[in-house]
């Protein structure tokens, strides 16, 4: 054996390539710096550069305002100030010890122009009081010597702007004071819907977690968080017309979202510009349901003898039950849509009932599929009815339900240009998700596939492609809970971030990797346990 393993290290030694493989480390990728993610529209960037002088460093608003930018100017400032703050306190030190010379002064670098003490804060129309679907989140920035601005006819482009400012902050090279180049900035979103799904059911996600995903969400510019509240395996909301939904429901008395838990989470991300969009899936996922309210759901018969399937359609109560459910929800959640649901329904046990088959044999549906059409079109028309605009995935649509006007069909598995081509032709809004779940997870550096997706990546017309409101990233929490759901979110989410902010030219993966390497050091500066991207490389 001594022999043999001689023979191998020997052939080891000699071969080049493969002796190569095993002591020369992989590729680090060098991380950028004070660049902005996502990458903005327009960006010409100067080589001069100002030192921001603490304390005296401030945003001045020059026009209106409003608490939400007060809220964020206050925001902003710190997260500024708090920039390299960990470096700047042992860059001497480190030097020191080390006995290397110090690097050369800030001061008589060439480039440097002069202190920042002051950025304007130009908005320049009266501020909205909640993000919606068309909100103007166009902002510029204009960093030179006459001046320093921020300016947006919007509230949610001043957020913007405010965030992309953030980013430009870097720490000196001598570590001893903040600085920002020179810079010219037109920016506007691709897409107006740029969300992440969070599923809450399947694991409890605390509201102090959730806050911390709306701030990363801020980080990357997504706008809408859409809350999978409920689903099979527990029912966390507290409602106030049934209480006893999340009572038996939910995981446990201390695992429930309280009316006021709910609330925070929705000025929370109003404050940050996210619109907060539930989701109450029926007639499938819903068991948990169904500790409390039995009669919700079918019976199941033969083999499934003794077990609760999806909702019952054939029972008008059912349908009188989610309409008063419906009636809270809209009036606790303030967004214009609400997501249905409405996706992987089992038939098997509306097969085993013998009153659902009779249902349909009177009511003339041959199939299953019409079966659940009938539900979805009657849930549908009640949120039609309760003024506002329904979301629902993609099955829902498959199978043939008349869809009002601005009904938006969620694709989330299949063949998404096929159905991306199909929806919008035939004039209905879409969003795409398919190509974006994070709880599907590989080795490191799996955002690029994320980052190799286009919403627009189909055949049809420009009026089509316009349909595509956008995209969203998936978090379904299986196997996620407070203590890992943020680092398996971020930087993976920041990929779609880009794909639905940025421009369509904006696709070099090797580019963006480099800044994808800042921005999730720049995440973990902020307190987001963003994991590493791209494989070896350091934070400071």
């Amino acid at each position: 054996m001594n022999f043999v393993w001689c023979l191998v290290s020997i052939w080891l030694l000699a071969s080049p390539k493969v002796w190569s493989y095993i002591v020369e480390p992989g590729p680090v990728v060098k991380a950028t710096k004070g660049e902005i993610w996502p990458k903005p529209k327009t960006q010409e960037t100067f080589q001069r550069y100002y030192a921001i002088k603490r304390p005296t460093f401030h945003f001045q608003t020059a026009n209106l305002t409003c608490d939400i930018l007060d809220k964020a100017i206050e925001r902003y400032q710190t997260l500024i100030f708090d920039v390299g703050k960990d470096v700047r306190r042992t860059a001497f030190s480190a030097s020191s010890i080390n006995k290397r010379s110090p690097k050369k002064s800030f001061r008589s670098d060439r480039n440097f122009s002069g202190y920042l003490e002051e950025v304007k804060i130009d908005l320049k129309a009266p501020c909205e009081t909640l993000p919606h679907l068309r909100m103007d989140e166009s902002y510029e920035i204009l960093i030179n010597v006459a001046q320093a601005s921020i300016e947006s006819y919007s509230i949610w482009g001043i957020l913007r702007g405010l965030e992309s400012f953030s980013q430009m902050v870097v720490l000196s090279d001598d570590g001893s004071v903040l600085r920002i180049n020179a810079t010219t900035i037109t920016d506007r979103p691709r897409f107006p819907h740029r969300g992440l799904l969070v599923d809450t059911s399947r694991h409890f996600i605390s509201v102090c977690t959730l806050v911390k995903i709306l701030d990363g969400m801020a980080y990357n510019k997504l706008n809408v968080f859409h809350w999978h509240i409920v689903d099979d395996h527990s029912f966390p909301y507290q409602s106030r017309v049934y209480p006893e939904l999340s009572a038996k429901g939910a995981y446990h008395p201390s695992m429930v979202y309280t009316p006021e838990d709910v609330q925070k989470v929705i000025e929370e991300a109003r404050l940050r510009g996210i619109r907060v969009m539930t989701e109450y899936d029926t007639p499938g996922h819903t068991r948990s349901w169904g500790v409390s309210h039995p009669e919700l759901l079918t019976k199941c018969h033969d083999q499934y003898e003794g077990k609760l399937g999806p909702m019952d359609p054939t029972k008008e109560s059912t349908y009188t039950f989610l309409f008063n459910l419906f009636q809270e929800v809209i009036s606790v959640f303030p967004d214009q849509y609400v997501h249905l649901g409405g996706d992987e329904v089992g038939f098997e046990c509306w097969a085993s009932n013998p009153d659902i088959i009779e249902y349909m044999k009177q009511n003339r549906l041959y199939s299953f599929e019409m079966l659940e059409e009938k539900f979805i079109q009657r849930v549908v028309d009640q949120i039609d009815a309760l003024n506002r605009s329904s979301l629902v995935w993609q099955e829902v649509y498959v199978n043939g339900v008349r869809l009002p006007d601005g009904t938006v069909v969620h694709v989330w598995t299949g063949n998404r240009q096929d159905l991306l081509h199909r929806i919008t032709l035939e004039g209905l809004p879409a969003l795409l998700s398919s190509c974006w779940y994070l709880d599907h997870l590989s080795t490191g550096g799996d955002w690029r596939k994320f980052y190799n997706c286009d919403p627009h990546d189909f055949v049809g017309t420009q009026t089509q492609k316009d349909l595509v409101l956008g995209g969203e990233a998936c978090m379904w929490a299986e196997v996620v809970n407070d203590h890992n759901i943020l680092q398996r979110i971020f930087p993976r989410v920041s990929a779609t971030a880009e794909k639905l902010w940025s421009q369509e030219d904006v696709n070099d993966a090797d580019e963006a990797a480099r800044r994808l390497e800042e921005h999730a050091c720049r995440l973990n500066q902020r307190n987001i346990p963003a994991q590493p991207p791209n494989g070896p490389g350091v934070c400071l």
